[in-house]
């Protein structure tokens, strides 16, 4: 491949990541005002429809590789987006301003989310995600969604709900705005996510490097843009259940459906790294996070310094990354 070529593909990454970072924006602000207005719990909006909003980017950029017979840049995205949300985006959130966790709600998730990781851990350890564990995760989705939506009608007075409220006033928009919204940012969601897919595959080809490697970093990252902007902006409005509940519910998301949508399309081989390296790293920093957020001795708060703590951590695992690259 000659520099020309090279230099294109990083083009189509970076045009990719742009316009996914936007679009996903769109697409989330619409489907909270289109929820808003029919009259859908504003504690559920918080915790299905933007949280899981902003999983659009990796849902369609896996789906996509999938289909196209890359399925290490599918899991990739996937599970590096659950390393940066916790550990890099978190972090950077916490050094920003320190996150209180005062909603139930999430308190009782993220033990969910340790269980809902360790099933996907589970499936892996023949070295396989067959058909059958994509459609496991889908099943698994589908009941907490149910549980979800129970939550969301009988949660008022939640912390979450509060601020969601809040942030739903000030981005006010009539319904037609908002389905307008919807419509062109799935459009654009698709058409970058192809680009990008496109950029990553040719950019892995000329570095000699697996699609796995540049799922779990530069898609990853790029992919999870939507949530750094969310999770900072809330932080900046004293809005940190929305912080971290973004996160979670993105996580959820990635695990489950992510990973399930792109399984269905295409069952596949799984490198051993990705257990013993990566699903490894997802499982530590989830636990971490329960740690940290839970709050047994009182209200559960992420301080500067543990974010600088979570920000070493990417930075240690992406280093693993690299030594395993580059063969130290």
């Amino acid at each position: 491949m000659g520099l020309s070529s090279v230099l294109l593909s990083f083009l189509a990454v970076i045009g990719g990541l742009a316009l996914l970072v936007w679009s996903a924006d769109r697409f989330v602000d619409g489907a909270a005002a289109t929820a808003n207005h029919l009259s859908v719990p504003p504690l559920l909006i918080g915790m299905v429809i933007v949280g899981f909003g902003t999983s659009a980017p990796e849902m369609v950029v896996s789906a996509i590789a999938a289909s196209q017979g890359n399925p290490g840049l599918a899991l990739g995205n996937a599970y590096g987006s659950n390393i940066a949300n916790i550990a890099l985006i978190l972090g950077v959130t916490a050094l920003v301003c320190p996150i209180a966790v005062k909603s139930q709600v999430i308190k009782k998730e993220i033990p969910l989310l340790i269980a809902v990781t360790a099933i996907a851990a589970y499936q892996l350890i023949d070295f396989r995600l067959s058909r059958m564990d994509a459609v496991v995760l889908l099943i698994v989705f589908a009941v907490i969604m149910g549980w979800s939506i129970y939550q969301g009608i009988k949660g008022r007075g939640d912390p979450l709900a509060d601020e969601m409220e809040e942030e739903l006033s000030e981005k006010a928009m009539s319904l037609g705005k908002a389905v307008m919204w919807i419509v062109v940012g799935l459009v654009v969601l698709v058409g970058s996510s192809r680009l990008l897919v496109w950029g990553a595959v040719d950019i892995a080809s000329a570095l000699g490097v697996s699609d796995l490697v540049i799922g779990l970093t530069i898609v990853a990252i790029g992919t999870s843009l939507p949530e750094l902007a969310a999770s900072l902006a809330a932080a900046r409005k004293n809005e940190p259940d929305l912080a971290i509940g973004n996160v979670i519910g993105s996580n959820m998301f990635n695990t489950l459906v992510v990973v399930g949508i792109a399984g269905s399309i295409q069952p596949m081989a799984v490198a051993p790294e990705v257990l013993n390296r990566d699903m490894l790293s997802v499982g530590l920093l989830t636990i971490g996070l329960f740690v940290v957020a839970y709050g047994f001795k009182g209200p559960g708060v992420i301080t500067r310094v543990e974010g600088a703590l979570l920000i070493a951590c990417y930075v240690g695992y992406t280093a693993w990354i690299a030594m395993g690259v580059f063969g130290v």
